[in-house]
């Protein structure tokens, strides 16, 4: 998994897969939001950091939807991986 982040993602961009994470945890604690919205929130958020990073450009914008793809598939390797038992 790592050579393929490091393949796809540039370095500067990696640091925003853990703050997604992060506010993910949040969201989804926030009872108001429904969690089918909360991937879509991520994309735009991870958007809009790789652009305050990298600056208004389509690689930005490429690098936001493939970070906030990583967070999302990460979060669901943990919860697959901590509820397998269950199925």
């Amino acid at each position: 998994m790592q050579e393929m982040l490091n393949e796809y993602i540039v370095e500067q961009a990696l640091i925003v897969i853990p703050v997604l994470l992060v506010l993910g945890t949040f969201i989804k604690s926030t009872p108001k939001i429904k969690d089918w919205t909360i991937p879509y929130i991520l994309l735009v958020l991870g958007v809009l950091f790789t652009v305050a990073l990298m600056g208004f450009n389509v690689d930005a914008i490429i690098q936001g939807v493939l970070v906030s793809g990583a967070a999302v598939f990460s979060n669901q390797l943990y919860k697959q991986a901590k509820n397998k038992d269950v199925a």
